[in-house]
This record gives C-alpha cells, sequence and structure tokens, in this order.
C-alpha cells in the first residue's frame, strides 16, 4: 500500500495549508447555513413547495454524501491539491449557476451540481489535515480545535451573512446574493491553494472504480431523495419501495466492492475500514448526531421567521449566541478530549439535551415581541453541539491508516451528510406535516423530541465506540 509522505511541506508553510483548506470548509459551512436563513424569501419569490424548500437544502447534502467517497478516492489517485482546486472551481461555478436560478426546479438542480463538486473539495480538506499533522499529537489537537472553531464561525456567518444580504437586498439581487458571495471567495482560495499547497503526483497503475461510483451513487439517491418528496406524495408505497431499493442497491454495493478487491483491481472504499470496530461505531454516532443537526436549523429558522414572523436579519442575529457558544466550546474540548478522551463528547450530548429541553420550555411561552429570549437556550445546545463537533472527527479518524485518509475522510463526509439530509427530509416531513394538521409550536416540539432521541443514540454508540478503542 502507497504510504503518503507525512509532512510534504515545511512547518511553516503547512500552517499556511491549513488556512487554505479550512477556508474552503468554512465556504461549504457557511453555503449550507446561510441557506436557512434565506430559505423563506426564496420559497416566496420562487413560489417553492414545501418539499422544494426541503429539497433546496437537502439535494445539496444528497449530491454530496453520493459522491464525497469518489471524492476521497480521486484525492488518494490524483492528489489531494488537483483534486482540490478542480472541487474548488467547481463549486465557484455551481454557486454563480445557484444565484442565476430562474425557478425551483432550477434551483435544485443547481444546489444538487453544487454539493457534487464539494465532494471533490471538501474530503481534501481531512485527508491534507491528517498527512500534515499525522505524527504530532500535541499539533493535531491544535489543529482540529481550528477546524471545530471553523465550523462554528462558519454557522454564525451564514446566519448573520444570509440576514444582512437579505435585508439589504444589494443590487435588487434579494436572495440570490448569499450564492453569489462564493464567487469572489473561490477564486482567491483557487489562487492561494495553486500558489502553496503541496503536488502529490499520480499514483502509477491506479484507476477509479467508476462501477462502484455508480451503484452508490444511485443506492443513496434512491435511499435519501424519496424522503423529501414522500409528505406530498402522501407517502404512497412507491416511496417505500423505491427507499427499499436503494437500500438494496447499497448493501449490493458492499458485495461488489470485495469482488473488486478480490480481482485485484482498487474498490471505492477501503475494505479494511470496515472491520474496524471502533471506525465503525464511531460512524455510527456520526450519523445520529448530524441527523439532529441540519435539520433542528430548518425547523428553528421555519418556525421563527413563518409562526413568530421575524425578518431574516433578527432570525439570524438570534443565532449569532449559539454560534459563539460553539466556538467557545471548540476551544474547551480541544484541550479537554487530550485528557477525557471520548468522555468529552459524551458530555457534550448531554448538554444538547439540557438545551433543548429549555429551549422547549422556552417556546411555549415566547411570543414575536419576546423571541430574543430564544437566545439564551439555543447558547446552551450551541455549547453542547461545540463540545461534540470539534473533537469528533479526530477520534472517529484516529484509528485510520494515513494511507487510507482519502478514504476514511471520505467515509467519514458521505456519512454526515447522508445524515444532514435524512434528518432535513425526515424531520422537516415530521415538521411540516404536524404544523398542517395541529400548530407550528406543536410541529417544532416535536422536531425538538425526535432531535433528543438522535443525540441520545449518538452518546449511545460513543460509549460503544470507546469501549472498542480500549479492547
Amino acid at each position: 500500500m502507497h504510504q503518503i509522505v507525512a509532512n510534504p511541506v515545511d512547518s511553516t508553510r503547512r500552517w499556511w495549508v491549513l488556512a487554505i483548506v479550512v477556508a474552503a470548509q468554512f465556504m461549504f459551512g457557511v453555503d449550507a447555513f446561510i441557506v436557512n436563513v434565506a430559505i423563506p424569501t426564496i420559497a416566496v419569490e420562487l413560489r417553492a413547495t414545501a418539499a422544494q424548500i426541503e429539497a433546496v437544502i437537502a439535494v445539496y447534502l444528497i449530491g454530496y454524501a453520493t459522491l464525497v467517497i469518489t471524492g476521497g478516492r480521486l484525492g488518494d489517485i490524483y492528489g489531494t491539491r488537483n483534486t482540490f482546486l478542480a472541487g474548488v472551481l467547481g463549486f465557484t461555478l455551481t454557486s454563480l449557476w445557484c444565484g442565476i436560478a430562474q425557478s425551483g426546479p432550477e434551483l435544485i438542480l443547481a444546489r444538487l451540481a453544487q454539493g457534487a463538486t464539494a465532494a471533490l473539495m471538501v474530503p481534501q480538506v481531512l485527508a491534507t489535515i491528517h498527512v500534515l499533522f499525522v505524527d504530532e499529537a500535541r499539533a493535531r489537537a491544535r489543529v482540529f480545535a481550528v477546524y471545530g472553531i471553523v465550523l462554528g464561525l462558519a454557522g454564525a456567518a451564514g446566519f448573520l451573512l444570509g440576514g444582512l444580504l437579505v435585508t439589504m437586498d444589494l443590487a435588487g439581487l434579494g436572495w440570490r446574493a448569499v450564492f453569489f458571495v462564493n464567487v469572489p471567495v473561490g477564486l482567491v482560495i483557487i489562487a492561494a491553494a495553486w500558489r502553496l499547497m503541496p503536488s502529490i503526483p499520480r499514483r502509477p497503475g491506479t484507476r477509479l472504480d467508476i462501477p462502484g461510483a455508480l451503484v452508490l451513487f444511485a443506492g443513496l439517491l434512491g435511499l435519501i431523495g424519496p424522503l423529501l418528496f414522500g409528505h406530498e406524495l402522501h407517502w404512497a408505497p412507491s416511496v417505500w419501495l423505491a427507499m427499499a431499493a436503494g437500500a438494496a442497491v447499497i448493501a449490493g454495493f458492499v458485495r461488489l466492492e470485495r469482488r473488486v478487491a478480490l480481482r485485484g483491481g482498487m474498490p471505492l472504499i477501503d475494505l479494511a475500514l470496515l472491520t474496524d470496530a471502533a471506525f465503525m461505531r464511531g460512524l455510527c454516532a456520526v450519523f445520529f448526531f448530524f441527523f439532529a443537526n441540519l435539520s433542528f436549523y430548518l425547523v428553528m429558522t421555519l418556525f421563527m421567521q413563518n409562526a413568530l414572523h421575524m425578518p431574516p436579519l433578527r432570525a439570524g442575529l438570534i443565532f449569532i449566541p449559539l454560534a459563539l457558544a460553539f466556538v467557545v466550546a471548540s476551544r474547551h474540548s480541544g484541550m479537554r478530549s487530550r485528557q477525557r478522551g471520548t468522555l468529552v463528547l459524551i458530555e457534550g450530548c448531554v448538554v444538547q439535551v439540557i438545551g433543548l429541553a429549555a429551549l422547549a420550555a422556552t417556546v411555549l411561552g415566547v411570543n414575536a415581541s419576546s423571541a430574543l429570549l430564544l437566545a439564551v437556550p439555543l447558547a446552551v445546545f450551541g455549547y453542547g453541539q461545540g463540545l461534540v463537533m470539534a473533537p469528533l472527527s479526530s477520534a472517529v479518524l484516529s484509528t485510520v491508516q494515513t494511507s487510507s485518509a482519502g478514504a476514511g475522510s471520505g467515509m467519514y463526509g458521505t456519512t454526515t451528510q447522508i445524515a444532514n439530509a435524512a434528518g432535513v427530509a425526515a424531520i422537516g416531513a415530521v415538521y411540516f406535516a404536524v404544523q398542517s394538521t395541529a400548530s407550528a409550536v406543536i410541529a417544532l416540539l416535536t422536531s425538538f423530541a425526535l432531535c433528543v432521541l438522535s443525540v441520545a443514540a449518538c452518546a449511545g454508540f460513543l460509549l460503544w465506540m470507546r469501549r472498542a478503542g480500549n479492547a
């Protein structure tokens, strides 16, 4: 197995490389949250249905999730620099397409393409970090603390920037500016990466497992896609049949990959990772954590803007304490995880549940004039998220060999976005269904209950992962 050079750049330059790749991660994260604030305005202007509202968010994640393992493997084959540059360029161009979309279906298609290009860009972030800081535990702790802070700042920037751009209506662009802002940022990242990122040459004799990539794409799309439109189709039998077919295709994908390996080929995923108990249990924890992640922000944003009639900027500002608490927790978790390991992540799950309970109690007594009170329990929830998210990737990838960095980060990225997309589709569908039959408050509380169950499942798998790591 080919071994990647641990430190292909000098100690000073690698921190500049880190800044470049986390800037791309920041752009990707901002784009997920910025749309949450703009989505009610987009829905009005493009006359989008409830399913299309969910799809604008979820297909971005589906496009990413269905191709991110392929993106990680392409990074292993062609080098992280080349794949990263291609991904950033594609992300920039598809952001431009999103901004000029003229209808709900066109915006959905553009968002799917945007997520697909992100699948080339984002896996190279963790792979690059894993390679550049593989042998230094103290430096890795600092790096993943920075990584967690960037994730938190992406949320804060997304909510604030989305509210500002929609409210200011620059040059009459309205919500379109939330996509156009990626264009100059992407061009700067491309220029910096071209100059500073190390170039790893193509490994001779390797090739992409194209059949595996196509089968995985079809399976994940069939599994997650029907969730988006199940509510509008009244959960007809065809919806469940499509999801069952997607699950069957994914099961067939694993068998296909084993046959590729037996023939001496290069499977899309590193099959050795499937036998790593700690890694696989960690991926289950990742799934349940992110299932309750973006879906929470979707229903909370819809509730504040539609039920409480808050303008986009004010709704965005209420999330700022949450994002700042996330950043503080990311710094704390980086230091505490070196002493307490995965116990810090479990504590973060407990804090999230406390925050959700306090938020539920606040929602019952809040109205439009007192909506600022929501910021306090939101900050508690954000602190709990920061305790988990910042060290989570490091903990889950800790048993992955350097030679499988791209494949491991690709599987991690796939799991996060499958969970995000599934959460948006499932919890979003529950929110809209309950709202139509009861009220927005009951719909929000029901969504919170599902988030609590998901966070509790995450804590359970973290405990199980901890046992595997100590075995």
